[in-house]
């Protein structure tokens, strides 16, 4: 199979310096404020982003170590598959946030509820749409018993 690679666009700002103690999903740092700086040669895509409530933010998960196919979250004391999972620990190391986005100012974007650590490396930006993106479900797997514990959980070094 073919290699990719990428080139990230920006950099991401949090207050969470480290892996410990941070929010493990955006429902569980709400109003926890950040942003994400455009590197200048991007800026211009920045264009009518400021009409958007909410951001997704793709990024690379830049403190994981190697990746493992079976892995216990945070939220659950059984292993389950990596592609069951939001673990960073994946073959390819890729997260992805929705957060608030709540000003635009040149390159630089302020966001709300993020739950990702300092200085991660920003992949891509897409508008979230509710429309578009959001779909009804019927079942949430192995979540569906543990899904109310987000806004409590921290995370800690397990997927470093």
């Amino acid at each position: 199979m073919e290699t990719l690679s990428y080139k990230p666009i920006g950099v991401i700002h949090s207050p969470f310096r480290d892996v410990k103690g941070m929010p493990i999903q955006p429902a569980g740092a709400e109003g926890v404020v950040g942003s994400v700086e455009i590197e200048a040669e991007y800026a211009a895509g920045l264009k009518d982003i400021e009409g958007f409530s909410h951001i997704i933010l793709i990024y690379h998960f830049h403190l994981s170590e190697g990746y493992s196919l079976e892995v216990k979250p945070f939220l659950d004391d059984q292993f389950h598959g990596v592609f069951a999972t939001r673990a960073p620990t994946r073959p390819n190391a890729i997260g992805m946030s929705v957060v608030r986005l709540l000003t635009v100012q040149g390159r630089v974007m302020r966001d709300a509820d993020v739950d990702i650590v300092d200085g991660t490396p920003l992949l891509d930006v897409k508008p979230y749409v509710p429309e578009f993106d959001v779909r009804k479900t019927k079942q949430i797997g192995w979540l569906s018993k543990t899904r109310c514990r987000v806004r409590d959980v921290r995370a800690d070094e397990r997927f470093r």
